[in-house]
């Protein structure tokens, strides 16, 4: 799905002198390549403050403590998402609020956050799902009107962009109270093994975050807050310092491969390419299409045949998975997520491809279809 080795590549010589100075340095942890990459993804993102940590889940947590939500207190995210945004919601004894996503975009609806709110509820976590940014405008407005934080789930989509009514154009990550992402190797931003990153304009929560994520120290030997240690180490933010100054040019390939993608399939009503959502720009970090009519499995077969991987971004709903069940939630309860979960399919989708191997790819699936049509 991601080729990491030629993209390695491409800037070899750049990424191992990287790592060898900071081998020379041994300034490992909070070094001046730490440093450095925060300062320059606050320029990126146009971000007053970022706090490296140690991978996106950190950052999600992080982010929920430093705001002092409560055991009890309600956070609604969307079903349609990576187990991780609901994980950390539960793992602070806080209660997930679970609501439907939008059919096309894949992304968190406004209503159904609205008719989620109650008096518990202190905050709303929407995801940008495979790269474009969730319906920000409507959030905020939402969130503003009962009081409530937001915390955007970025992890798919950095560099993304979304353009408010007024004009405002804002990175994803830098519109709610907190933004938190992840440097996974596969992701648009990826280092060489776990990382993360949380972002705010306010003074006061970057200080909650820095404190919160080293050991919950005001400083050294004096904890005033419950925290956790959770920190960026400096090969990684070497790595990232190079692979920043290239993150632009990664989401424009990914979209020339979306839309070759996109070209391909445009004649085949079994398939339903991702939609944009009107006022964000995609960065594609996945290429997710919904199949009509389609045997998945036997579409996977097929391309697993060809040498072709596809994935399935997610086989089954947060609500309906073991260590999140719940009484106020049955199979039924979010029928867009649920057919979503049954019908999506993930091609590869990767800054190296050409098109010699989007041609592969893109035939294969296409043989399937034709071959297989009732």
């Amino acid at each position: 799905m991601v080729d990491l080795v030629s993209q390695y590549e491409k800037m070899q010589e750049e990424i191992d002198t990287a790592i060898i100075d900071v081998v020379r340095s041994s300034a490992y942890i909070n070094g001046p390549e730490v440093k450095a990459f925060q300062s320059e993804l606050e320029t990126y993102l146009g971000a007053k403050h970022v706090v490296p940590c140690a991978n996106g889940t950190d950052a999600l947590q992080i982010a929920m403590m430093a705001l002092d939500l409560k055991p009890g207190d309600e956070v609604i995210t969307a079903d349609f998402t990576y187990v991780a945004t609901a994980e950390v919601i539960a793992l602070l004894g806080l209660t997930p609020v679970l609501v439907d996503v939008n059919p096309t975009t894949f992304n968190i609806e406004p209503e159904a956050i609205r008719a989620a709110i109650t008096p518990k509820t202190k905050a709303i976590v929407p995801v940008h799902l495979f790269g474009q940014c969730a319906p920000m405008e409507a959030i905020m407005a939402i969130a503003k009107k009962h009081n409530l934080f937001v915390i955007e789930d970025t992890a798919q989509a950095i560099g993304a962009e979304y353009t408010f009514s007024d004009g405002t154009v804002k990175k994803a990550g830098t519109i709610g109270d907190i933004g938190a992402t992840s440097f996974f190797p596969s992701k648009n931003l990826g280092c060489y093994g776990d990382g993360g990153a949380i972002f705010t304009n306010s003074d006061e929560y970057a200080a909650m975050l820095r404190v919160v994520a080293n050991h919950g120290q005001t400083r050294q030997y004096y904890h005033d807050e419950v925290g956790v240690n959770s920190r960026l180490d400096s090969i990684q933010a070497a790595i990232l310092r190079i692979k920043l100054r290239r993150l632009d040019d990664y989401n424009a390939a990914r979209q020339k491969v979306a839309a070759f993608y996109a070209e391909a399939f445009e004649d085949l009503p079994e398939i339903n390419v991702p939609e944009h959502c009107a006022n964000s720009t995609h960065v594609y970090h996945q290429y997710t299409m919904v199949l009509n009519g389609v045997d998945r499995d036997g579409l996977k077969a097929h391309l697993n045949e060809r040498d072709i991987p596809m994935m399935i971004y997610y086989p089954v709903p947060l609500h309906l998975q073991k260590a999140y069940r719940d009484d106020r939630y049955t199979e039924g309860d979010f029928p867009v997520t649920e057919i979503l979960c049954k019908s999506v399919a993930s091609l590869p989708m990767q800054t190296e491809l050409d098109e010699e191997q989007l041609k592969h790819i893109t035939e294969g699936v296409i043989s399937y279809i034709k071959a297989n049509r009732s």
